[in-house]
Protein backbone atom coordinates (compact mmCIF):
# COMPACT_ATOMS: atom_id res chain seq x y z
CA UNK A 1 0.00 0.00 0.00
CA UNK A 2 1.40 3.59 -1.08
CA UNK A 3 0.60 6.67 1.24
CA UNK A 4 0.03 9.68 -1.14
CA UNK A 5 -0.59 13.33 0.83
CA UNK A 6 -2.12 16.03 -1.82
CA UNK A 7 -1.62 19.33 -1.94
CA UNK A 8 -5.27 19.31 -0.12
CA UNK A 9 -4.03 17.87 2.65
CA UNK A 10 -5.62 14.74 2.03
CA UNK A 11 -4.38 10.91 2.19
CA UNK A 12 -4.23 8.53 -0.39
CA UNK A 13 -4.19 4.86 0.04
CA UNK A 14 -3.05 3.34 -3.23
CA UNK A 15 -2.06 0.08 -3.96
CA UNK A 16 1.09 -0.23 -6.93
CA UNK A 17 0.71 -2.89 -8.94
CA UNK A 18 2.65 -6.05 -9.18
CA UNK A 19 5.15 -6.91 -12.12
CA UNK A 20 3.61 -9.53 -13.32
CA UNK A 21 0.25 -7.74 -13.58
CA UNK A 22 1.73 -5.08 -15.24
CA UNK A 23 3.81 -7.91 -17.51
CA UNK A 24 0.43 -9.50 -18.29
CA UNK A 25 -1.10 -5.52 -19.02
CA UNK A 26 1.70 -5.19 -21.23
CA UNK A 27 1.44 -8.31 -23.38
CA UNK A 28 -2.39 -7.73 -24.08
CA UNK A 29 -1.33 -4.58 -24.99
CA UNK A 30 1.16 -4.91 -27.42
CA UNK A 31 -0.66 -7.83 -28.85
CA UNK A 32 -3.07 -5.82 -29.92
CA UNK A 33 -0.28 -3.41 -31.23
CA UNK A 34 0.92 -6.21 -33.30
CA UNK A 35 -2.04 -7.52 -34.74
CA UNK A 36 -2.93 -3.73 -36.09
CA UNK A 37 1.06 -3.39 -37.51
CA UNK A 38 0.76 -6.99 -39.57
CA UNK A 39 -2.56 -5.99 -40.64
CA UNK A 40 -1.57 -2.65 -41.57
CA UNK A 41 1.86 -4.30 -43.60
CA UNK A 42 -0.37 -6.64 -45.60
CA UNK A 43 -2.50 -3.89 -46.55
CA UNK A 44 0.26 -1.40 -47.42
CA UNK A 45 1.96 -4.15 -49.59
CA UNK A 46 -1.40 -4.80 -51.41
CA UNK A 47 -1.77 -1.18 -52.06
CA UNK A 48 1.95 -0.08 -52.69
CA UNK A 49 2.53 -2.29 -55.90
CA UNK A 50 4.60 0.43 -58.21
CA UNK A 51 5.54 2.87 -56.15
CA UNK A 52 9.30 3.68 -55.16
CA UNK A 53 11.23 1.13 -53.33
CA UNK A 54 11.78 4.38 -50.70
CA UNK A 55 8.40 5.51 -50.47
CA UNK A 56 7.74 2.31 -49.48
CA UNK A 57 10.33 1.80 -46.70
CA UNK A 58 9.38 5.40 -45.88
CA UNK A 59 5.82 4.53 -45.32
CA UNK A 60 6.89 1.14 -43.54
CA UNK A 61 9.15 3.35 -40.86
CA UNK A 62 6.10 5.80 -40.28
CA UNK A 63 3.37 2.74 -39.87
CA UNK A 64 5.75 1.24 -37.29
CA UNK A 65 6.21 4.63 -35.30
CA UNK A 66 2.69 4.94 -35.69
CA UNK A 67 1.83 1.71 -34.07
CA UNK A 68 4.57 1.66 -31.76
CA UNK A 69 4.83 5.04 -30.54
CA UNK A 70 1.45 7.28 -31.57
CA UNK A 71 -1.13 4.46 -31.04
CA UNK A 72 -0.30 3.90 -27.18
CA UNK A 73 0.99 7.45 -26.24
CA UNK A 74 -2.81 8.65 -27.89
CA UNK A 75 -4.81 6.03 -25.90
CA UNK A 76 -2.81 6.78 -22.36
CA UNK A 77 -3.72 10.50 -22.89
CA UNK A 78 -7.30 9.69 -23.72
CA UNK A 79 -7.97 7.27 -21.32
CA UNK A 80 -5.94 9.42 -18.59
CA UNK A 81 -3.73 6.19 -18.17
CA UNK A 82 -5.62 3.51 -19.05
CA UNK A 83 -5.17 0.88 -22.34
CA UNK A 84 -6.82 -2.77 -23.04
CA UNK A 85 -4.68 -4.54 -21.11
CA UNK A 86 -4.83 -2.51 -18.09
CA UNK A 87 -8.83 -2.86 -18.34
CA UNK A 88 -8.06 -6.36 -17.67
CA UNK A 89 -5.90 -6.53 -15.40
CA UNK A 90 -7.91 -3.63 -13.68
CA UNK A 91 -5.05 -1.25 -13.55
CA UNK A 92 -4.61 2.78 -14.29
CA UNK A 93 -0.93 4.74 -14.81
CA UNK A 94 -1.01 7.66 -12.89
CA UNK A 95 1.25 10.35 -11.47
CA UNK A 96 3.25 10.27 -8.42
CA UNK A 97 0.70 12.80 -7.07
CA UNK A 98 -1.84 10.32 -7.74
CA UNK A 99 -3.29 12.38 -10.52
CA UNK A 100 -4.25 11.69 -14.29
CA UNK A 101 -0.75 11.55 -16.47
CA UNK A 102 -1.19 13.73 -19.64
CA UNK A 103 0.74 13.82 -22.95
CA UNK A 104 4.17 14.54 -21.78
CA UNK A 105 4.12 11.53 -19.35
CA UNK A 106 2.58 9.06 -22.44
CA UNK A 107 5.11 10.17 -24.44
CA UNK A 108 7.93 9.91 -21.79
CA UNK A 109 6.50 6.04 -21.14
CA UNK A 110 6.41 5.02 -24.83
CA UNK A 111 9.15 6.04 -26.07
CA UNK A 112 11.56 4.78 -23.15
CA UNK A 113 9.36 1.29 -24.13
CA UNK A 114 11.15 0.95 -27.06
CA UNK A 115 14.22 0.03 -25.66
CA UNK A 116 12.72 -1.31 -22.29
CA UNK A 117 10.07 -3.75 -23.57
CA UNK A 118 10.88 -4.13 -27.25
CA UNK A 119 14.13 -4.18 -28.06
CA UNK A 120 15.18 -6.01 -24.62
CA UNK A 121 12.20 -7.73 -24.30
CA UNK A 122 11.45 -6.43 -21.27
CA UNK A 123 14.56 -7.68 -19.33
CA UNK A 124 15.58 -3.54 -18.58
CA UNK A 125 12.00 -3.04 -17.03
CA UNK A 126 12.40 -5.97 -14.79
CA UNK A 127 15.65 -5.36 -13.18
CA UNK A 128 14.23 -1.60 -12.57
CA UNK A 129 10.94 -2.59 -10.98
CA UNK A 130 12.82 -4.84 -8.40
CA UNK A 131 14.81 -2.01 -7.45
CA UNK A 132 11.79 0.36 -7.19
CA UNK A 133 9.26 -0.38 -4.15
CA UNK A 134 6.28 0.78 -6.74
CA UNK A 135 7.99 -1.29 -9.19
CA UNK A 136 8.53 1.47 -11.83
CA UNK A 137 10.06 0.35 -14.87
CA UNK A 138 12.86 3.23 -16.37
CA UNK A 139 10.00 5.15 -18.03
CA UNK A 140 7.62 5.57 -15.12
CA UNK A 141 10.72 7.24 -13.34
CA UNK A 142 12.08 9.26 -15.79
CA UNK A 143 7.69 10.47 -16.46
CA UNK A 144 7.17 10.14 -12.45
CA UNK A 145 4.66 7.93 -12.76
CA UNK A 146 3.70 4.71 -11.54
CA UNK A 147 0.81 1.57 -12.11
CA UNK A 148 -1.85 1.53 -9.50
CA UNK A 149 -4.08 -1.39 -9.12
CA UNK A 150 -7.95 -0.01 -9.24
CA UNK A 151 -9.63 -3.24 -8.44
CA UNK A 152 -9.93 -3.99 -4.79
CA UNK A 153 -12.09 -6.79 -2.80
CA UNK A 154 -15.63 -5.25 -2.03
CA UNK A 155 -15.71 -4.51 1.95
CA UNK A 156 -18.75 -6.31 3.66
CA UNK A 157 -21.20 -4.02 5.55
CA UNK A 158 -20.90 -3.70 9.05
CA UNK A 159 -23.53 -5.32 10.57
CA UNK A 160 -24.28 -4.77 14.41
CA UNK A 161 -26.91 -6.94 15.88
CA UNK A 162 -29.78 -5.61 17.83
CA UNK A 163 -30.06 -6.38 21.53
CA UNK A 164 -32.77 -8.24 22.78
CA UNK A 165 -34.35 -5.02 25.27
CA UNK A 166 -34.15 -2.84 21.96
CA UNK A 167 -35.92 -5.11 19.20
CA UNK A 168 -39.14 -3.54 20.04
CA UNK A 169 -38.16 -0.15 19.74
CA UNK A 170 -36.07 -1.12 16.58
CA UNK A 171 -38.93 -2.42 14.56
CA UNK A 172 -41.32 0.79 15.28
CA UNK A 173 -38.55 3.52 15.42
CA UNK A 174 -38.88 6.00 12.76
CA UNK A 175 -34.74 6.54 11.69
CA UNK A 176 -34.11 9.02 9.44
CA UNK A 177 -30.77 9.70 7.74
CA UNK A 178 -27.77 10.49 9.31
CA UNK A 179 -25.23 12.59 7.96
CA UNK A 180 -22.52 11.50 6.29
CA UNK A 181 -19.80 13.29 8.33
CA UNK A 182 -21.43 11.85 11.27
CA UNK A 183 -22.11 8.09 10.01
CA UNK A 184 -18.55 8.03 9.19
CA UNK A 185 -17.22 9.05 12.73
CA UNK A 186 -19.46 6.69 14.00
CA UNK A 187 -18.70 3.61 11.83
CA UNK A 188 -14.49 4.81 12.68
CA UNK A 189 -15.10 4.56 16.05
CA UNK A 190 -17.17 0.98 16.33
CA UNK A 191 -14.91 -0.53 14.16
CA UNK A 192 -11.57 0.77 16.59
CA UNK A 193 -13.33 0.38 19.81
CA UNK A 194 -11.88 -2.73 20.50
CA UNK A 195 -8.44 -2.12 20.65
CA UNK A 196 -9.02 1.52 22.02
CA UNK A 197 -8.17 1.77 25.99
CA UNK A 198 -11.04 2.41 28.06
CA UNK A 199 -11.60 6.10 29.01
CA UNK A 200 -11.71 6.73 33.17
CA UNK A 201 -14.79 5.94 35.32
CA UNK A 202 -15.83 3.58 32.14
CA UNK A 203 -17.62 6.50 30.52
CA UNK A 204 -18.74 6.36 26.98
CA UNK A 205 -16.43 8.51 25.38
CA UNK A 206 -18.02 9.55 21.69
CA UNK A 207 -20.29 12.75 21.70
CA UNK A 208 -22.03 11.58 18.85
CA UNK A 209 -25.24 9.55 20.24
CA UNK A 210 -26.72 12.74 21.72
CA UNK A 211 -26.09 14.16 17.99
CA UNK A 212 -28.24 11.24 16.36
CA UNK A 213 -31.50 12.24 18.30
CA UNK A 214 -32.61 14.79 15.62
CA UNK A 215 -32.61 11.73 13.27
CA UNK A 216 -33.54 8.69 15.33
CA UNK A 217 -35.59 8.73 18.75
CA UNK A 218 -33.69 7.50 21.65
CA UNK A 219 -35.03 4.02 23.09
CA UNK A 220 -37.25 4.04 26.55
CA UNK A 221 -34.89 4.91 29.42
CA UNK A 222 -36.02 1.19 30.61
CA UNK A 223 -34.75 -0.95 27.38
CA UNK A 224 -31.06 0.53 28.43
CA UNK A 225 -29.12 -1.20 30.46
CA UNK A 226 -27.35 0.83 33.05
CA UNK A 227 -24.40 -0.16 33.41
CA UNK A 228 -23.32 -0.64 29.54
CA UNK A 229 -19.75 -0.81 28.85
CA UNK A 230 -18.14 1.53 26.24
CA UNK A 231 -16.35 -1.80 25.14
CA UNK A 232 -20.22 -2.87 24.08
CA UNK A 233 -20.08 -0.89 21.40
CA UNK A 234 -17.34 -3.12 19.43
CA UNK A 235 -18.80 -4.93 16.48
CA UNK A 236 -18.56 -8.44 18.76
CA UNK A 237 -20.97 -6.86 21.48
CA UNK A 238 -22.74 -3.99 20.46
CA UNK A 239 -25.86 -3.29 22.31
CA UNK A 240 -27.40 0.21 22.80
CA UNK A 241 -26.96 3.97 21.95
CA UNK A 242 -26.70 6.17 25.05
CA UNK A 243 -25.13 9.43 25.85
CA UNK A 244 -24.38 8.40 29.15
Amino acid sequence: MSTIITGEAVVLQLRPASFVLRAVGCFIDYLVYVIGLVASLVLLEKLASGFDVAAIQAVVILVVVLWMVAVPVLVETLTRGKSLGRLVMGLRIVRDDGGSIRFRHAFIRAMLALLEILALFGSLALLVSFANERGKRLGDMLAGTYSMRERRKPVAPLVLPVPQQLRPWAELADVGRIPDPLAVRIARFIRQAPSIAPPPGNRSPPRWPRTCNPTSPPPHRSAVPRNSSWRQWSPNGATAITGA
